[in-house]
């Protein structure tokens, strides 16, 4: 494939720098970063060791510049969490949306002759396609050209199914004509290839010898997608499937309580049962499904820690104590209709105040200022990201990805060795005897992460697990930034430079030039 390397340097700014992944890539393009701005400690920290870099070339707070000095290509990773979907998803209605305001200013007011900003896929979902538009139309105004992409980290040079808004903008419009996207291309690293596992603990069909029976991993990959077995096993009490792990698998469980937790799984889901994705069920509802469960059957899977009971349905109690606002905030609304669980979690100027609901219902309930007219029934653990018992996922290290890094980590876990079976009944056995059981799963390292981002195993973080992680999560994989950035270079919008193409053979490691970049430390 071709490949472009400019033949002199050109400047850039780096906005949100976190440890400096765009830096990283554009560095190993011939970029020259004049300053860059961040606020976090440990990412100063981070960057300034990593890059010998002096921290007055740091400008802070992005709040707080007036102006940036001349660059070529300006770059910004704008903190995502008002359009993630694990944020409250209120937009511009979120201060940190306005950060996106700073960034723009800052733009127009500089004029490089070109730009990357990054953000996450929930930027370009259809309930922020206003929101979307309204910033293409400001960086319209401020005199740019621009188009947005959402692309896969895996698409681009690194084992990580990581998808994230990028826009591409230019000051001429030329230039963004001319712009073309590489298309994806199949990454050669795969997870086995980034995990420190010995040898023989993998099949060796999916490791080394890969070239020589690549068709048999090919047909075994089919045939497990096919029958829905996949890569890794989930962890989850709400969702099912082949390689979906219960908490009823866990525990000794006969088989009337498993059809029981079967039962609940397959309706909690159906509008009849609440207005949310997923509701309680009552002990009536239940029995309309199967009129011979009985309540103490129940109580004994929420004694086992399968199921809890949930308040579900309240009243206004008249009394005279005296009522905080968030509590003021929850009878209005109950008064108003809106007295079910699901109902008060909908409502949007609840959300918007940050109450804690589940809390202040607890202390309204125990002030006897409501009453609660109706109990139901759910699974303990309801949450897909949180899994069972801390557990999310455990992936295979035949798996081609790992998911997303995030800053505040995951309950996300590989397995120490790989497993094969012909039929899904064998292959989730086999798993919780030979992996579960036996406690050969662990978390990913630091080193391990790093490559999964596409920086250098040996790039300089911090010793704490939650530091490091939060920096990595927080920051953008290297080899995506890169493709862009070669490909804005290729376009000769630094028109005081030239670019030569290099051949690269179809089997290169593209991650070998981020990779492999010394790190000055």
């Amino acid at each position: 494939m071709k490949y472009l390397t400019p033949k002199t340097s050109f400047t850039c700014i780096d906005l949100f720098a976190g440890i400096g992944g765009f830096r990283l890539a554009l560095e190993a393009l011939g970029g020259n970063c004049i300053h860059f701005s961040e606020i976090d400690r440990d990412a100063i920290d981070t960057y300034c060791t990593n890059f010998d870099e002096r921290k007055d070339r740091n400008l802070g707070d992005i709040t707080k510049i007036t102006s940036l000095p001349p660059h070529d290509i300006l770059t910004a990773g704008v903190p995502c969490q008002s359009w993630s979907i694990a944020g409250r998803n209120l937009g511009f209605d979120d201060d940190r949306g306005q950060l996106w305001n700073d960034t723009l200013f800052l733009l127009h007011q500089a004029r490089p002759k070109a730009f990357i900003f990054e953000n996450v896929k929930g930027l370009a979902d259809p309930r922020n396609q206003q929101a979307l538009q309204h910033i293409l139309q400001r960086i319209h105004d401020a005199g740019y050209y621009a188009k947005h992409f959402v692309l896969t980290s895996s698409d681009y040079g690194v084992p990580q199914d990581r998808v994230r808004v990028y826009i591409i903008g230019f000051l001429q419009e030329q230039y963004l004509q001319n712009f073309r996207l590489p298309p994806p291309r199949p990454c050669h690293l795969k997870l086995r290839d980034v995990l420190a596992i010995p040898h023989d603990t993998l099949d060796e069909s999916t490791t080394g010898t890969r070239d020589l029976f690549g068709q048999l991993v090919q047909e075994k990959r089919r045939y497990r997608k096919i029958h829905g077995m996949n890569d890794f096993f989930l962890f989850n009490d709400i969702r099912n499937g082949p390689t979906t792990i219960h908490s009823w698998d866990l525990k000794p469980t006969t088989k009337r309580q498993k059809a029981i937790c079967l039962l609940m799984l397959r309706n909690r889901r159906k509008p009849l049962y609440g207005r949310l994705d997923g509701n309680p069920l009552s002990l009536m509802q239940l029995q309309q499904l199967d009129s011979t469960i009985e309540k103490l059957e129940l109580d004994t899977l929420v004694d086992m820690g399968i199921l809890k009971t949930v308040f579900y349905s309240f009243a206004i109690r008249v009394h005279n104590a005296a009522l905080n606002d968030a509590e003021n905030m929850i009878a209005r609304n109950i008064a108003a209709g809106n007295a079910s669980l699901d109902a008060l979690r909908e409502c949007r100027d609840l959300r918007f105040a940050k109450i804690p609901l589940n809390k202040t219902i607890a202390a309204m309930l125990a002030k006897g200022t409501l009453d609660c007219i109706e109990i139901r029934y759910e699974f303990r653990y309801t949450k897909i990201s949180t899994g069972i018992e801390g557990i999310n996922r455990i992936f295979l290290p035949q798996s081609e990805t790992f998911p997303t890094l995030v800053a505040s980590d995951t309950n996300d876990y590989v397995a120490i060795k790989d497993i094969q079976a012909e039929t899904k009944e064998e292959y989730k056995k086999f798993f919780l005897q030979e992996i579960y059981h036996k406690n050969l799963y662990r978390k990913i390292s630091k080193e391990e992460s790093c490559q999964i981002q596409g920086f250098p195993p040996d790039f300089k973080l911090p010793e704490n697990r939650s530091r490091w992680m939060k920096l990595l999560g927080n920051s953008v994989s290297v080899p995506v930034i890169h493709t862009l950035a070669a490909a804005i270079v290729e376009t000769g919008c630094f028109s005081n430079q030239e670019t030569v193409p290099r051949i690269f053979s179809a089997d290169a490691n593209p991650m070998s030039s981020i990779i492999s970049a010394p790190v000055v430390v």
